[in-house]
């Protein structure tokens, strides 16, 4: 069977896609290994807009009612199955799955996100989500008033750093490096704030605490051990896209992230579309992603019934 489209991934993007393509009555295939994407760990989202408070199990199901809601016999959904390659045909692409099942479409659309590069120390898992946290616009107003550890010295880290400013008590930077990645301006303008801290050459070496954190371990240039009375440490050190799948399809950023035309997230490959985590855009949003498959189904089903 030929399908419209096929729509690859099971966060807000791909769900985003998948309600626009039932209601533009697009022959969907909609494959997706697990539902909700990066913030089901998170216990209280509180910037999915319109709704104050939720979950990310909550936001998981939500996302999934949603859809199933508009499927009908519009979308087909293939939940628990993983996309393994992307090929173009004579007539569209095939997507392969890894069960060895293929299936063909006029159109794909990729929004199979990404991964957050994990802190690998001693209490980094066991603290996960318990006063460890890799979304600051996610967990951030949690620690207000509190003292917190950023770690990572790129852009991202200290745009974190910035946001947890607005209501923390303290953010202490710490970046293994001897010069901070971030662009000069970024670093001079948060470094001016009065209550940030940067430290360079620091190396995490362990996270502490009981039932949630309590402080963070790390070592200096000279293998001096130092321990920091945090309540929070937000991790910031670089994502993973996945997108192993169509390397040998799309281009590719240097960071492995789906180079997209932002006017119509469109790929390097016409007929092939890409939105949320996985592309390269500037920032990493639920809101952001969802808004931009909604924009990729736009202008696909103008390419498909009136290009």
């Amino acid at each position: 069977m030929m399908h419209d489209l096929i729509i690859i991934g099971g966060g807000p993007a791909g769900i985003a896609a998948g309600v626009y393509a039932s209601r533009k009555q697009l022959k969907t295939q909609f494959v997706t290994k697990e539902w909700g994407g990066q913030s089901i760990v998170s216990p209280d989202i509180q910037n999915w807009i319109g709704t104050p408070h939720i979950s990310g199990d909550d936001l998981a199901k939500n996302l999934e009612a949603h859809l199933r809601e508009y499927a009908a016999d519009i979308v087909e959904i293939k939940s628990g199955s993983l996309a393994t390659a992307v090929t173009k045909t004579d007539a569209g692409f095939s997507v392969t799955l890894e069960d060895g099942s293929t299936s063909e479409a006029k159109a794909v659309l990729i929004a199979a996100g990404s991964n957050r590069r994990k802190l690998d120390v001693p209490g980094a898992e066991e603290f996960d989500n318990k006063g460890l946290t890799y979304c600051a616009s996610c967990d951030g107003p949690l620690f207000s008033g509190q003292d917190v550890v950023v770690v990572g010295g790129g852009n991202a880290g200290f745009e974190t750093a910035a946001q947890l400013l607005a209501y923390t008590k303290s953010v202490t930077l710490l970046h293994r490096g001897d010069q901070f990645k971030a662009d000069p301006v970024t670093v001079e303008k948060v470094l001016a704030h009065k209550n940030m801290t940067a430290v360079l050459n620091a190396t995490p070496t362990e996270v502490t605490g009981d039932k949630f954190v309590n402080g963070l371990t790390y070592t200096d240039a000279e293998g001096t051990e130092h321990t920091l009375a945090v309540n929070g440490v937000f991790v910031e050190i670089g994502m993973i896209p996945n997108t192993d799948f169509v390397a040998n399809t799309l281009k590719l950023d240097d960071y492995k992230r789906i180079e997209i035309d932002p006017w119509t997230q469109q790929t390097s490959v016409p007929g092939i579309w890409a939105a949320g985590d996985c592309t390269n855009i500037k920032y990493h949003q639920n809101n952001i992603s969802a808004g931009d498959a909604v924009r990729a189904l736009e202008d696909i089903y103008i390419n498909l019934h009136a290009k």
